[in-house]
């Protein structure tokens, strides 16, 4: 067995990624203070050719440094914007036919594994604050709650590992 090379890994370029097809899922990031995060979850939209990322409030933007540190230039291939909100960035989302899920721990949930991917919409997970999780505004304007299982004492995760564990299912679940 041997490691793949950079030559050999057959990367596309960003202008070729930019013309590709998106899969149909936007992240919106409410109040995600860590840019090192930010950047994670950019990888992790580039890595699955994701439609978008919404970013809200205090969310750090490109160029931020701690952004760039960890995006390794995904923040060029990767489609974005900025609203001043989650709600008006939810609101936006769902003006143009999304189903819109926080990620997310309340009483009334889905667990991610028991989701139900309907194919022919597009759909945007919220992820929260690294202390304060996703704005209950913002929780009573969505679809619905998609909660990751856990079974240590934290009940807590990175918020960019969060991203790359509710895209993987996502991804999963469609089939791709």
């Amino acid at each position: 067995m041997e490691k793949i090379s950079m030559e050999n890994l057959g990367r596309m370029s960003v202008a070729d990624y930019k013309t590709r097809p998106k899969l149909p899922l936007v992240l919106v990031l409410d109040n995600v203070r860590s840019g090192l995060n930010v950047g994670s979850i950019f990888r992790t939209a580039d890595a699955f050719a994701l439609e978008k990322i919404l970013l809200c409030g205090i969310t750090a933007q490109p160029p931020h440094r701690e952004i760039l540190k960890t995006a390794l230039g995904s923040t060029d291939s990767v489609e974005w914007a900025y609203f001043a909100n989650a709600t008006e960035a939810v609101h936006a989302l769902k003006n143009e036919g999304y189903e819109v899920f926080a990620i997310e721990q309340t009483t009334k949930k889905i667990w991610l594994q028991d989701f139900s991917l309907q194919k022919e919409k597009r759909c945007a997970f919220v992820l929260g604050n690294e202390v304060e999780g996703v704005d209950t505004e913002v929780l009573a304007l969505c679809d619905g709650v998609l909660e990751i299982p856990q079974f240590g004492t934290k009940h807590s995760l990175n918020v960019a590992v969060a991203a790359g564990i509710v895209v993987w299912e996502f991804v999963r679940k469609l089939g791709v």
